[in-house]
């Protein structure tokens, strides 16, 4: 296969539209859930209102994206990537300017939130048709790098606008922003029908689809791989805070991981061969488990953002499978495949941060750490044959 450049995926006029809505969508989910949080902080006093409002957007992710991702392939992929902006913006001026009462405000994002896994999964669907070959992999490495930075950005200009016009001037500017994108997507993006066809009801049909897919062995394989090493990353991660006992160093840290992931991503996106960047797959899936087994020794925060870094860098290891999903996975579901993927991923990432942030309790953070480092070395040894070699498969 021949290896693709970023420029050369840059050229992409749809890619570009893909992009730049994405940057914006991400951005602007962060500045939302900030300024709702800090919306709902203002009339309740309560803290652990406030987070829940903080968590409200993710957590109806894992229920829509098992019961209703099938839309993703049932719906025109342009037309689903304008409705979730229209939603985001009518969301977002409700929460600011209608005077909910603070539950309300809450089942608002949760019911709105139930379809975000179907406008996600329409818009990484759509990558390969307009990305082929190895352009699509480079594409998915850069939507990775623009989505840890438009989290950063979010975060800090979030702050600063909710400085100066308060959450739901925060919330107003979300909106018009969600509006530019839909705009963008109408005028930048050419129609395409739908892959899949009606059928039956979209939760009877996500349901037998996922068990399609989980049903067979080479499908399975690469979820598992996409999903398990992940997981530990994730209950490291979560214990970040407590192992180093204050948000400010932890910030860092989290910062330095970031940092890393987007380094190993450029890297391995620009420097590796397609080929090469399968047969980097599984050094890769070991590599974000390796340092955070150091944590035991109780590094300083200088060496544990240095390992964070590195550990985030392993991240990279998804690229050598991103082409093989694709090639895996029937063209007519392709949009619930990356929904379940993306549905999956967000399950485990909380179940693992949950699983180690128990085991924190019961140990210090830095042992619980250097555990699910070490999680994450003997899973990606257990998946070896599917990160090694794309011709391996794992039997049904």
């Amino acid at each position: 296969m021949k290896s693709a450049t970023f420029g050369e995926v840059f050229a992409v006029k749809e890619f570009r539209v893909l992009f730049g809505s994405f940057a914006l969508m991400i951005g602007g989910d962060v500045i939302r859930m900030l300024a709702l949080s800090v919306l709902v902080y203002a009339r309740t006093g309560s803290a652990g209102l406030s987070a829940a409002a903080y968590m409200a957007g993710w957590l109806p992710y894992i229920a829509g994206g098992l019961l209703l991702i099938s839309l993703a392939d049932r719906l025109p992929p342009r037309a689903l990537m304008i409705a979730g902006e229209l939603v985001r913006a009518v969301t977002c001026l409700l929460l600011a300017y209608a005077g909910l009462p603070v539950w309300a405000m809450l089942a608002l994002v949760l019911a709105t939130g139930l379809f975000s896994p179907v406008f996600f999964a329409a818009r990484a669907a759509m990558l390969p048709e307009v990305l082929p070959g190895d352009a699509f992999v480079l594409g998915r490495s850069l939507l990775n790098m623009a989505s840890a930075s438009a989290q950063v950005a979010g975060l800090a200009a979030g702050g600063a606008v909710l400085a100066v016009v308060g959450p739901s001037g925060a919330l107003a500017i979300t909106a018009v922003l969600s509006a530019v994108a839909a705009v963008v997507l109408r005028l930048g993006l050419p129609y395409t029908a739908a892959r899949g066809n009606g059928g039956p009801g979209a939760i009877r049909q996500t349901l037998r689809v996922n068990r399609r897919l989980i049903a067979d062995g080479r499908v399975r394989g690469l979820l598992l791989a996409m999903w398990l090493p992940c997981v530990c990353l994730a209950g490291a991660e979560a214990m970040v805070v407590p192992y180093l006992g204050g948000q400010g160093q932890a910030g860092m840290v989290l910062a330095a991981a970031a940092v890393g992931m987007a380094a190993g991503e450029f890297a391995v996106g620009r420097f590796a061969a397609p080929a090469l960047r399968e047969r980097l797959s599984f050094p890769l899936a070991l590599l974000l488990g390796v340092p955070w087994t150091a944590f035991a020794l109780g590094p300083g925060i200088g060496w544990a953002a240095v390992l964070a870094a590195l550990g985030a860098a392993g991240l990279s290891y998804q690229l050598g499978l991103q082409r093989r999903f694709v090639d895996a996975v029937p063209e007519e579901v392709r949009g619930q495949a990356f929904g379940l993927q993306s549905a999956g991923l967000m399950t485990g990432q909380a179940a693992g941060a949950a699983l180690i942030g128990a085991l924190g309790e019961v140990i210090a953070p830095g042992y619980a750490m250097a555990a699910s480092g070490l999680a994450g070395v003997v899973v990606a040894v257990a998946l070896a044959g599917v990160l090694r070699s794309p011709a391996v498969r794992v039997p049904a």
